[in-house]
């Protein structure tokens, strides 16, 4: 396992910005995945501000999200694609032919979400995968419990997370909200993945997923049998782990 741990969150931002940036220009014709939420806004604004600042070739490069709020408009501001648009695909100009989003609203989830396993295949694959970390080990929508041979799929959402969306779009008890993610068994085919946590708040899950055993109950876990997978993290969010990390 590669560990990088960084003293303070702006170099963690910095460290995560430059990993998307270096693989852009490395391979201008990559297909990255990118997480939304707290962890990873500042690091898609980063990526964007040096983008404007010293502009390269990024016209080949395929974007998509990891996963999808269901339930609700895309241009929601708590939608996936809603987020991604505004931290960073309109920084980079991203054509939206070459930003895949899993759908929020759709009559046929099943196929949605083949077709969309199929064009990131189609485009050669994941070659960069940035995952966030949730405070329970989930991945995405997939949470513990959630099989380590699971695909591409209509999933619950986190109780907490609907609470708060509710709240937010005054959506009423009766209609209702979900997710939509790539599995497990996908996540573990991208070629170089990278697991990015900050704060206090995940010090616990971050030891749990790194010494813990590989087991369901903590999805991330599995990421220790990767053969290249990067666990990026700042100094609070690895402050529980055994000396010598």
């Amino acid at each position: 396992m590669k560990i990088t741990v960084t003293p303070t969150e702006r170099e963690f931002d910095c460290v995560a910005a430059w990993r998307i940036i270096g693989q852009m220009l490395n391979k201008p014709a990559s297909v990255i995945g990118l997480s939304t939420g707290r962890t990873t806004g500042n690091m898609h604004r980063l990526v964007g501000e040096i983008y404007t600042a010293h502009p390269f070739e990024a016209s080949g490069i395929t974007f998509f999200g990891q996963d999808e709020v269901t339930g609700v408009s895309r241009h929601y501001f708590g939608a996936c694609y809603a987020m991604l648009k505004t931290e960073l695909m309109d920084a980079l100009s991203v054509k939206e032919e070459n930003f895949l989003m899993l759908p929020t609203e759709c009559d046929d989830f099943g196929r949605a979400c083949r077709l969309f396993e199929n064009e990131i295949e189609t485009r050669g694959g994941i070659d960069l995968l940035i995952l966030g970390l949730g405070e329970n080990g989930h991945l995405g929508f997939n949470q513990p419990g959630c099989p380590f041979d699971s695909e591409t799929r209509l999933t619950g959402m986190h109780p907490e997370l609907e609470v708060r969306i509710r709240r937010e779009t005054n959506t009423p008890p009766e209609k209702h909200l979900g997710g939509v993610t790539l599995g497990i068994k996908n996540i573990m085919q991208a070629r170089r993945i990278i697991l990015v946590a900050k704060g206090a708040n995940k010090t616990d899950i971050v030891k749990r997923m790194l010494e813990g055993p590989v087991t369901t109950e903590v999805p991330a876990s599995i990421l220790q049998l990767h053969p290249h997978c990067e666990f990026l993290l700042d100094s609070a969010a690895a402050a529980g782990l055994s000396t010598g990390r």
